[in-house]
């Protein structure tokens, strides 16, 4: 079932809504300490202070900020911001994100020109959009998705597209017009091993996500297709070698493996902090697979480095036609 978590009546005052309502009653969950080989990029230098600016005066949501990402102080020093369009508040409730959780407001019609303007701005050669859950949409948001990839292409038609989409589920057509608008880059993310789902991601389907992205090639086969999952949240080795399986029964061309890091005390605590070597060993069996690419690293995250691996995933796909 997917929940679209309503707290109001009429517009929705954020302001006066805890960020979690659905988590807001549990207990505290211990935070634990981060081991040595996760540390970061403090945020706060002179670039990373011109993509805030760039960012707020277009009015824009970024998945970095909203999601606490680790990556943002390297990234935005870089001016490689992933812009979440749609709005701030989604509608599910996956016990691992620190996205806020309630009832969005309504579409703005002018965000679609504002995204493109500001990847003009903060001179994208490859960007990222992606989004929240809007359950409460008949399509799911999938036409102002295409609606914002044709305003970038207008605007900067140079720069390739990757979007990140929620899955659309009970949505019919919704897919097909995102695919329609022809991304470089699909990406839609597993999350965690199918065994979790009912604990982590209980508003979605692991078979649908599976689907969803199989179905991107059957429509478009020239789209590179993607997807992630984090460990830390319970999972064995065999699930996370049956996930690649699954994927690449979809034709999916590249996998992200990160470290589920615990946003707040609310949130489920890490089970498990991973070493560098095991994520190395994940990566390595995943290509023996037949990914095209994999980024496995504690600190991997979707779009982290992801205008150089689109270079990459292109690169290999054209060595292996020319082999053929």
């Amino acid at each position: 079932m997917v929940n679209v978590m309503n707290f109001s009546v009429g517009s929705p005052d954020h302001s006066a809504m805890p960020r979690h309502p659905e988590k807001a009653h549990r207990p505290d969950q211990p935070v634990a300490r981060k081991p040595s080989w996760i540390r970061v990029k403090a945020p706060g230098s002179a670039q990373w202070a011109a993509t805030h600016k760039i960012v707020k005066e277009h009015g824009l949501v970024t998945v970095c900020e909203e999601a606490g990402c680790p990556n943002i102080g390297e990234c935005w020093e870089k001016k490689h911001a992933t812009l979440m369009i749609m709005g701030d508040t989604c509608t599910r409730a996956c016990a691992f994100c620190n996205v806020k959780t309630g009832l969005p407001c309504a579409l703005d019609p002018s965000e679609p020109a504002r995204v493109a303007e500001a990847v003009r701005k903060l001179g994208l050669a490859h960007a990222v959009i992606t989004s929240v859950d809007r359950d409460d949409l008949d399509d799911g948001g999938a036409a102002h998705f295409a609606t914002v990839v044709a305003e970038i292409r207008r605007a900067c038609p140079n720069t390739t597209i990757e979007v990140l989409t929620p899955d659309f589920l009970r949505k019919r057509g919704a897919l097909e017009q995102v695919v329609a608008a022809k991304p470089d880059v699909f990406n839609h993310n597993l999350e965690t091993v199918a065994s979790k789902y009912l604990r982590v991601r209980p508003g979605a389907r692991y078979f649908h996500s599976i689907r969803l992205l199989q179905r991107v090639k059957e429509i478009d086969p020239d789209i590179f297709t993607k997807s992630g999952m984090m460990l830390g949240l319970g999972e064995e080795r065999d699930e996370v070698l049956q996930l690649m399986d699954d994927l690449r029964s979809a034709d999916v061309d590249f996998l992200t493996i990160g470290q589920y890091l615990q946003p707040t005390k609310k949130h489920p605590p890490v089970l498990r902090f991973a070493p560098p070597d095991e994520f190395a060993a994940y990566a390595e069996a995943a290509l023996a697979k037949g990914f095209l690419l994999v980024a496995a690293s504690p600190l991997t995250r979707s779009s982290h480095h992801a205008g150089e691996d689109f270079t990459r995933l292109k690169a290999r796909r054209m060595a292996l036609r020319t082999r053929g």
